[in-house]
């Protein structure tokens, strides 16, 4: 999925739309890749002189790629956040750095979706969660 199909699910627009592309491989695992702008607004303060993406930048761009193990559920619903668990950052993540994504859908519970995400750059995991999301009727 680009850019643009992504946007057939997600409600997010520019410059809060943190996924380029996407897709589920063969045994359900989801891969989403973003590319972190040269100068983001989410890093103007943080670290003047040195740019880190703040951890919360980073949960909402694993967020947004879990989208793609539930697309149908977008039709008619607002997934939003109803939890964050064992979230770890293990590594920073600089503007210009390429983000990949890893997740997988690990439960379904009504209208909640708890998933498993990681994200790397280069290879390196710099960030990792179990989220937990809700589907609420828009």
């Amino acid at each position: 999925m680009d850019r643009e199909e992504i946007q057939t699910i997600l409600p997010h627009r520019d410059p809060m739309l943190l996924v380029d592309r996407m897709e589920v491989d063969a045994q359900g695992v989801g891969h989403a890749w973003y590319r972190i702008p040269s100068n983001p607004f989410y890093c103007q303060g943080h670290f003047p002189g040195n740019p880190i993406v703040p951890g919360v930048i980073l949960c909402e761009i694993m967020a947004q790629s879990t989208c793609q193990l539930y697309p149908e559920v977008f039709k008619d619903h607002l997934v939003v956040y109803r939890g964050m668990d064992r979230v770890k950052f293990r590594g920073t993540v600089k503007p210009g750095d390429l983000c990949e994504v890893t997740c997988t859908l690990k439960e379904q519970k009504g209208s909640l979706f708890v998933c498993e995400a990681a994200l790397s750059v280069s290879g390196k995991r710099c960030a990792q969660a179990q989220l937990t999301l809700a589907a609420v009727p828009k």
